[in-house]
Formats: C-alpha cells, sequence, structure tokens
C-alpha cells in the first residue's frame, strides 16, 4: 500500500510539512495553481529551492500583507543580537512558528500598542518593518478564521480537513489559557499564516492520496522561546498539549522544533507513530526550515510501497448466566466506551442445562486495564481469561465526498490485493431519512451520483 513516512529529526512545521508534501507531488503545477485560486485573503505564498547541510530542498514561504511572521528562540546569550529568527507564530524553529498569540478580550488594547522595540524586545525583524503596522492590531476569533477557511474555493472535503487541524489548534491555546475556544483571538499575521500552511498541507496530502502515513518520534527541541506573554519552555505549552499521547524527544538542539501547527497537522494526519516501516521508496521530499544548525534543518517524508498489514490485539471473554437483554447491551456501550474494538456475544449451554452467552471483547495491550475493569463492572462474571492474536488487516481510511449540504463519510479498505469501499452508517442513516427513502436506496442513489462525479 501506499505510505508515507515523515521524518521528524528536527522537528515539524506546517511550513516545512507542506514544502516536503509538495516535492512528492506529480502535478505540481496544479497544486499551486489550486492554492493560488483558493482565495485565502491577503496571503501570498511561493514555494523556492533552498540547501541546507548540502542537502537542496524546498522552503514554503508565506506573506500576509507582505510581511513574514516570526518567532524568537530565547538563549540566556542571544540578547546581544544573535539572529534567532523565530516567528511568534510557532511554526518550527525558524521554520514559520505558528504562535498564534492568545489575546483574552480584556487584553486587546494592551496588547495593541506594542511596538517591539529592538532594544526593548532583542527581536531583529529581517525585512525592517516595524509591529506597528494596521495588520498588527487586527484579531480573528475562531468564528472569523471558520467563516474564512469556509469561503475558500476548495473542496469540502479540503475544507474540512483544514477545518479540523486549525480546531486542534484552538483548543490546545483553549485549554492552555484557560479559556473556552471562542474566546481565543489570534493576531492577524500569525492566523493567516497559519491558515495558508494548513491549507497547502491539507490540498497536498487530498492529492497525494496516501493509503498510509507513519510518523516518527517527534524531536521538540530544548530551551526556552519568546511570545507575546513572555518566555515559555520548550515545547511551547500549546504544542505540548497537543502532543500528549504521542512520541516526542529533546536533545542538544537549542530552539523550538516543533511548532503547534505543525504538532497539529502531524497528530491529524498520522496513522500510527513509530519508526521507519520497511518500504519500497519511490520519492523522496526535503522542507526545509529557514535556521540553520549542525544538522540539516528540514522535515523528510518518503513515499512508497508498504507491505500488506499484521497487528497484535488482546482478547478477553468471559461466561454469564444471570444477565437480561438490556444489561447485557449496556455492557456493550460500557466496553466501547473503555477502549474496546469489537464487542460480540453468542448464546452457549452451561452447567445445570443454564442457557447463558459468552462476551468476546478484542482490544489493544494499552487499553486492557480498562477494558477488564468495565468487564467485571458491566456483567456478571467472576472471572476472565485472555488470549493474545495476530490479526491480518485491511488498510482502512475514511473520507468524505459531498451530497447537497451534506458530507458523507466513506470508509476505504485495501490490502492483500482487496480494494473495497463502504458509505458510513450513520451518514448512510441521514441521508436516506432526509430523501425518505430505505437504507438500499440511499446507498444506490449515492453511488450513482459518486460515479458521476469521478469520486
Amino acid at each position: 500500500m501506499n505510505t508515507l513516512y515523515i521524518e521528524c529529526n528536527m522537528g515539524a512545521a506546517g511550513d516545512m510539512l507542506t514544502a516536503a508534501l509538495y516535492e512528492l507531488l506529480p502535478d505540481k503545477e496544479a497544486f499551486l495553481e489550486k492554492l493560488k485560486n483558493a482565495g485565502i485573503p491577503g496571503v501570498e505564498m511561493s514555494m523556492d529551492k533552498t540547501e541546507k547541510c548540502g542537502i537542496t530542498g524546498t522552503h514554503f514561504t508565506v506573506k500576509v500583507n507582505g510581511e513574514e511572521e516570526e518567532s524568537l528562540d530565547h538563549h540566556h546569550h542571544d540578547d546581544e543580537g544573535h539572529e534567532h529568527h523565530h516567528h511568534h507564530h510557532h511554526d518550527d524553529e525558524g521554520h514559520e512558528h505558528h504562535h498564534h498569540h492568545y489575546h483574552d478580550d480584556e487584553e486587546h488594547e494592551h496588547h495593541h500598542h506594542h511596538h517591539h522595540d529592538d532594544e526593548d524586545h532583542g527581536h531583529h525583524h529581517e525585512h525592517g518593518h516595524h509591529h506597528d503596522h494596521e495588520h498588527h492590531h487586527v484579531h480573528r476569533g475562531i468564528k472569523d478564521i471558520e467563516d474564512i477557511i469556509n469561503s475558500l474555493d476548495l473542496d469540502d472535503s479540503v475544507k474540512k480537513m483544514v477545518l479540523d487541524v486549525y480546531k486542534i489548534v484552538a483548543q490546545a491555546e483553549s485549554m492552555v489559557h484557560g479559556k473556552e475556544v471562542s474566546m481565543v483571538h489570534f493576531h492577524e499575521v500569525g492566523a493567516m499564516d497559519a491558515i495558508a500552511d494548513i491549507t497547502a498541507a491539507c490540498l497536498a496530502m487530498s492529492m497525494l492520496k496516501p493509503d498510509r502515513v507513519v510518523v516518527s518520534p517527534v524531536h521538540v527541541g530544548s530551551g526556552q522561546v519568546k511570545c507575546a506573554h513572555g518566555i515559555m519552555p520548550v515545547p511551547a505549552p500549546a504544542t505540548a498539549a497537543i502532543l500528549k499521547g504521542l512520541p516526542i524527544y529533546g536533545g542538544k538542539v537549542e530552539g523550538e522544533l516543533c511548532t503547534p501547527t505543525g504538532a497539529a497537522l502531524l497528530k491529524y494526519f498520522a496513522s500510527e507513530f513509530g519508526d521507519m516501516p520497511v518500504m519500497s521508496v519511490e520519492n523522496i521530499g526535503y522542507g526545509m526550515g529557514r535556521k540553520d544548525f549542525d544538522a540539516a534543518n528540514c522535515v523528510r517524508i518518503l513515499s512508497g510501497e508498504t507491505d500488506d498489514k499484521k497487528d497484535t490485539v488482546i482478547g478477553l471473554s468471559c461466561n454469564v448466566d444471570d444477565m437480561t437483554g438490556e444489561e447485557t447491551g449496556y455492557a456493550y456501550d460500557k466496553l466501547f466506551e473503555a477502549g474496546a474494538l469489537e464487542v460480540y456475544t453468542f448464546p452457549v449451554g452451561m452447567k445445570k442445562s443454564r442457557q447463558g452467552i459468552i462476551f468476546t471483547v478484542l482490544c489493544r495491550e494499552e487499553n486492557r486495564e480498562e477494558v477488564v475493569k468495565a468487564l467485571f463492572k458491566h456483567t456478571t462474571t467472576i472471572g476472565i481469561r485472555e488470549l493474545k492474536y495476530e490479526r491480518y488487516i485491511l488498510e482502512r481510511k475514511m473520507r468524505e465526498t459531498g451530497h447537497g449540504d451534506m458530507l458523507i463519510r466513506i470508509k476505504d479498505s485495501r490490502g492483500y490485493g482487496v480494494s473495497r469501499s463502504k458509505y458510513e452508517y450513520d451518514d448512510l442513516v441521514k441521508f436516506a431519512d432526509e430523501k425518505n427513502i430505505s437504507l438500499r436506496e440511499a446507498g444506490e442513489l449515492l453511488r450513482a451520483e459518486d460515479r458521476k462525479s469521478g469520486t
């Protein structure tokens, strides 16, 4: 199956991921045309060839009203004027950092009057413009940003991706600052820069259509970073919130290597995190950051074919003979909430001629403890059996197609020489109810429409 392996040895940022994906595209001109025509207001974008440590790659440049967003790493020795161009916007240690400059409503006036004098802040703005331009006084809430994304001239499926990724960032900022998502505001330049990076990355992914995306453990860097609220530890709080539960590590590189936008894109698109799978590599893309380190400052993405998929699951089972149908149905729901992959029962004859059922639950090893607790709590069993299974599985991927005002999800399954697709049941039900037709008729109508549109 077609697989992307994203190597994050020097972190990840929206601009770097976009540039690496761009290098993999067979039709780069079509991508650039779609991106240009998307209509992101006030934004200019370009792809430029560059070199880091002898490696040639692409740098994705975004300008908002003629200005590039910056963020600044904080070093104990850099107040004298070291050129650490960190874009107040978190998109990678010199990549484009989308630190979204959160502003509570009560704080707006205070922050609008910051002029960012170099003597006061140690900022080194390579373009020579001042931070008291009019557009720096504009702040956008999540509703404004959603309106901008929904207005883009892109397929609904791509806009849905962009919205979902941006919401990951907004929810992380909301959690960090203890505010509702609707109360989080972003600087104009930072917000539009992030929209551009996320839109470009999502568009590239929609054109590449990988079956599987494997991401390496993410190098987050070390030290501290400057932002509107002061000096923060690396990874910055919003980045750390997004990366919760994912494999990350620090290192000797001092600076912010992973940004909120980069982290959100990885979290959204990754099928799994881990080492590079055995794969036949067909193409390699290098997305370059702006800053220089001893190691090449880039995200590398390898594209190729991997073998069909196999995984391991835990099987838990128990016998019960004194549960009602309602209690059994309730147990199903609670077992899925605890992390079960599959729950099923079948009738059996038990001792003393009692009719009973066997509960069988499949789960991943990391969910075993919670599922065991749920089995004991919501069934009447006093003992649980455990087996470890190896499964041969088809790779599954969800996509969406637009039908009128509705987005219908389709589950594609591939592997072992097999390819099949199925409409998601909940969406099929909604469509059938809206049309007042049967499920079978709904499926036939959707397939006919999708064939006609070529999706």
